[in-house]
């Protein structure tokens, strides 16, 4: 698996999904239970920077406050309501920036590192940084694309 590419076309996907939705639409709720889509935006972009924790353990270490919170309980909900008084704009730019990050990052893992089963031992033993990029970042992404478009097909 190329995890950079798969990470890359998830990301395009969900930029993809939101062309053409009018920022006013953006706080509707209901998109994905009482979320809107800038919940949804506000959502992914905390688990880009779970991500950025869990690929810096690769490359050293460090502290990992945001995969520390995830690994707790409430974090979407909690990281949803963090982000309430920012605007559409300011959203979507912190997952944009976040997803940089992991970008970044992720060109200094080797693909044998990436797909060494065990790395991750919250995750699973069995599964591989390329596991926790095909179902907790591309399948996560693609899903919450689709209750976008969903809403979107709304509008018309």
């Amino acid at each position: 698996m190329n995890a950079a590419d798969v990470l890359k076309y998830g990301h395009l996907t969900v930029l993809k999904t939101l062309d053409g939705i009018p920022e006013s639409n953006w706080e509707a709720e209901g998109v994905c239970g009482w979320w809107s889509v800038k919940n949804i935006i506000a959502h992914l972009a905390s688990y880009e920077l779970v991500l950025i924790d869990i690929l810096n353990s690769y490359l050293g270490g460090g502290p990992t406050p945001y995969l520390d919170k995830y690994r707790g309980d409430d974090f979407s909900d909690s990281e949803v309501a963090l982000r309430k008084d920012k605007t559409p704009a300011e959203t979507l730019a912190e997952f944009n920036e976040a997803h940089a990050r992991v970008m970044s990052l992720i060109a200094q893992i080797s693909a044998e590192k990436a797909r060494e089963p065990g790395t991750q031992p919250w995750y699973g033993m069995e599964y591989s940084l390329d596991d926790i990029i095909a179902y907790m970042y591309y399948g996560h992404k693609r899903e919450h694309s689709a209750q976008i478009a969903v809403f979107k097909d709304t509008l018309k």
